[in-house]
């Protein structure tokens, strides 16, 4: 599958520009590990799980990570990348646990950006390049600011990983800093 290809797909069943932006936020954040964690020769593959991990959460939010994986699965594609894009719903919506470390970045890094996203958007710059750790930190102890980037799910994310949190969020930024526009 080509990015183009997913990228049309994502667009099949997702409308709203937020969660395009999403989609494609979180294909350039794993691009970024890819590369960060040496799997360069894999980027595409991450990146369009990335693309892909939502594919059916604005029309099916009741079934996330589920309905996904019948529509890939009816499109025919490559099962790797319909097991990670699931698995960023583990322990949620599916059972199917992250195994690699495309997997594991992703469950780490989809709340992370959303709450990242949030916290550049209330910042005077409204840009992510002068976004601190200490400062996203403040946020992340704060359960009301936004509220809906599930604090537990990026916490067993680093967990997940054996990082620490504050080097999973120090990345997370560096990636956002990356392709920022």
């Amino acid at each position: 599958m080509t990015r183009e290809e997913a990228f049309e797909l994502v667009k099949e069943y997702n409308k709203d520009p937020f969660h395009l932006e999403h989609a494609e936020t979180v294909e350039k954040t794993m691009r970024y590990f890819a590369q960060a964690l040496g799997h360069g020769d894999e980027e595409d593959l991450w990146g369009i799980v990335g693309l892909l991990h939502d594919l059916d959460f604005e029309q099916y939010p009741e079934e996330h990570c589920i309905k996904e994986q019948e529509i890939m699965k009816e499109r025919g594609i490559d099962p790797r990348i319909i097991h990670a894009a699931a698995s960023h719903g583990y322990g949620i919506t599916v059972d199917i646990k992250p195994e690699n470390s495309m997997e594991r970045v992703l469950y780490a890094v989809d709340e992370l950006t959303g709450l990242i996203g949030a916290a550049v958007l209330v910042r005077p710059s409204k840009s992510v390049q002068d976004l601190e750790v200490k400062s996203l930190m403040k946020k992340f102890k704060s359960k009301s600011f936004a509220a809906g980037c599930s604090r537990e799910v990026i916490r067993n994310g680093a967990d997940m990983l054996g990082w620490p949190l504050e080097e999973l969020m120090r990345m997370t930024i560096e990636a956002m800093k990356s392709f920022e526009k």
